[in-house]
């Protein structure tokens, strides 16, 4: 069975290297014809454009992806340079020259944007050329490989039970070298997808026809990220079937992610968007889809008609009732470990790194004073966009609604929720996002701690405190505490994912939805108190 394993484990690496070192290949260059019609179609009217992008990538020689993105990105800066002038210009005196009118139309995006959408144009070679079969080199091992890695575990099922055997002797899962090398390639992919897009164009390439065949467009970077993470989410929740076949909450769960993850979040948007019509995410709720309330958001649904005033009307409606009526009956748990995608990204792929949330004090008041921190920037934010969005004022109370709308995407939108939220799962435990920073789970943390029927109820007298519950809490709650006396678990973090129930060797913890004043204190029974159990339960 080792055999298999490792040469399932040789086979992952060959499909993730083919992957990795793809972006190395191909070669770019634009005619000046290719050129023309690129400007003409982008509608760009800074005069300066054409001059630099001609001097930079029209040639006929042909260029690495790195250089071509340099070029293009230093054309870009340099188009715009007469444009921030004046922008200096009329913010120091107040007033625009006459020049200034020929300047305001800059190059819609940013520089990788541009640099992006010309090397969807320009680029040639191998992996353009052979998509198919660079699919199955990339993609096709990868999934092979870990299928073949996780299938001595499918093939030996063993005893009924969740097995987490030496699982703080392998370097992959104590912190070990592994681990900290794949956090570094987790975080090197999340600042290129975020912030050089451009480098991956070959990626984009590989999953064209599938982009084509979905919404009738070729694939952007975000395309290969949802395709990406379904994948992974689909492979790994393989490993959940069986590491946790033996139980039924679990197994049920990991389906309903899969599910809302594939089907909600990338299959009908992307078929949307096939329609012309603006691509939405149902099971996204504000404030974690953070830019509903933006200007270009709602612009853009409120020109798309009828299923725009739709989409707008249920996000709304999803915020502000369905999600605390859902809490007040299931807990938060019927979102973040059932709905969510990054919750199911955090289940499949990260469960080999639930044991490493940190348990103590410190990181509970950290946890307190950070997460609803984000949650109060999340909401000055969109009622300063809201504000602005209304009046047509450029700020309120001094704040710039772009400044403080792009501070957001940039700290917690890409560095918090992607490069820390999944980077570090490796090292600080799979959770660190929805712990730390989600305002949609402070959200409905809050509700869930002062009014919701949710809770784990403990039976402390059988509790053995061997601490599987605490050790594989992904939300850092010191469970085996509640559990030895005999206490509910009524947390607002607590997301329901039922591991600490589903781990325990006597079954001494049990998730329940029953009404507010019946939640059972066991405490009363072990202190003494000789009202039979089941007498309390029929009082109650």
């Amino acid at each position: 069975m080792k055999a298999i394993k490792y040469t399932g484990l040789v086979i992952f690496l060959i499909g993730l290297a083919i992957f990795t070192g793809s972006i190395f290949t191909g070669s770019f260059n634009l005619t000046s014809a290719e050129l023309d019609e690129f400007i003409k179609e982008k509608k760009y009217k800074n005069e300066y454009i054409k001059e630099e992008l001609t001097e930079a990538v029209v040639t006929s020689k042909k260029i690495n992806i790195f250089e071509f993105s340099t070029l293009v990105r230093n054309a870009f800066e340099e188009a715009n340079k007469p444009y921030y002038n004046l922008i200096d210009k009329y913010n120091k005196e107040k007033k625009w020259d006459k020049k200034g009118a020929q300047y305001q139309y800059i190059i819609n995006g940013k520089p990788h944007t541009l640099s992006y959408t010309l090397a969807k144009k320009a680029g040639s070679g191998f992996v353009k050329e052979n998509v198919g079969l660079l699919w199955f080199l990339t993609f096709g091992l990868a999934i092979i490989g870990a299928l073949l890695f996780m299938l001595p575990n499918l093939i030996l099922l063993g005893k009924p039970g969740i097995k987490n055997d030496h699982i703080y002797h392998n370097s992959a899962t104590n912190r070990g070298f592994i681990a900290w090398l794949v956090l570094i390639y987790l975080v090197v992919f999340y600042l290129v997808l975020y912030f050089y897009p451009d480098y991956i164009v070959n990626w984009t390439f590989i999953l064209d026809p599938i982009s084509n065949a979905l919404n009738g467009g070729a694939a952007s970077q975000w395309f290969v990220y949802g395709f990406l993470y379904c994948v992974v989410m689909l492979t790994m929740a393989v490993r959940m079937y069986i590491k946790y076949r033996h139980n039924k909450y679990q197994i049920i769960r990991t389906t309903s992610v899969l599910f809302f993850q594939i089907v909600f979040a990338f299959l009908i948007p992307e078929i949307m968007s096939s329609l012309n019509m603006p691509g939405y995410d149902f099971k996204n709720a504000f404030p974690l889809d953070y830019d509903f309330f933006f200007e270009w958001n709602l612009k853009s649904l409120t020109e798309s008609g009828g299923i725009g005033i739709f989409i707008l009307v249920w996000g709304i409606v999803l915020t502000l009732i369905i999600v605390p009526v859902m809490v007040y009956f299931f807990g938060k748990r019927w979102y973040c470990s059932w709905v969510c995608g990054c919750g199911g990204l955090a289940e499949t792929l990260g469960d080999p790194y639930r044991q490493h949330s940190d348990k103590s004090l410190n990181a509970w008041k950290l946890e307190r004073w950070l997460i609803h921190a984000v949650l109060v920037f999340s909401l000055v934010m969109t009622i300063i966009t809201l504000y602005c969005y209304f009046s047509g004022a450029q700020s309120f109370l001094g704040i710039n609604s772009q400044w403080i709308k792009d501070t957001y995407s940039f700290l917690i939108g890409a560095w918090f929720a992607g490069v820390i939220g999944t980077g570090f799962y490796p090292i600080f435990g799979n959770r660190v996002w929805c712990r730390f920073g989600c305002p949609l789970a402070a959200y409905l943390g809050l509700v869930q701690r002062f009014k919701s029927r949710f809770r784990i109820t403990t039976n402390g007298g059988q509790c053995i405190s061997c601490g599987n519950c605490s050790t594989y809490c992904e939300m850092g709650i010191d469970v085996r505490a509640y559990a030895q006396k005999g206490e509910n678990i009524i947390r607002s973090s607590c997301v329901g994912c039922g591991v600490c129930s589903a781990v325990c060797p006597r079954g001494v913890l049990k998730l329940e939805n029953g009404p507010e004043d019946g939640r059972i204190n066991p405490t009363e029974i072990l202190l003494g108190n000789d009202v039979d159990l089941m007498d309390l339960v029929n009082e109650k």
